[in-house]
């Protein structure tokens, strides 16, 4: 099984963009995920996640602007990136703990989808 993101793209200051996260297999079910960046020449950085039981967090930078959810029905979880900022160009991954009929739940990394907020 795998993470599978998307939804990067170029946008200009102010705008918009959803990110996208699901498994790759129907029958692994995501339990707590959450969203990390890396921008370039920084280090890693938690965006916001999400625990088993529904709990939100969120880094300063972005309380207010971005939103993570879950949407059970389709197993896909997302973040909703509002009043974009030139600062918040980064790669985004998704990491998210799977797990099935067979499996307890272990931790996976999606490949990363680009987001550039430019104009």
């Amino acid at each position: 099984v795998q993470l599978q993101a998307s939804g990067g793209g170029l946008v200009q200051p102010g705008g918009s963009l959803r990110l996208s996260c699901g498994a790759s297999e129907s029958s692994w079910l995501i339990n707590a995920f959450g969203w990390y960046r890396q921008a370039p020449g920084k280090e890693r950085e938690l965006v916001a996640s999400m625990n088993a039981a529904g709990i939100t967090k969120y880094a300063d930078s972005v309380k207010g602007r971005f939103t993570i959810s879950k949407n059970n029905a389709a197993n896909m979880v997302y973040l909703q990136m509002d009043s974009l900022k030139p600062e918040d160009t980064a790669i985004y991954y998704c990491n998210a703990e799977l797990y099935d009929m067979s499996h307890s739940p272990r931790p996976y990394w999606g490949q990363g989808t680009l987001v550039t907020v430019s104009s």
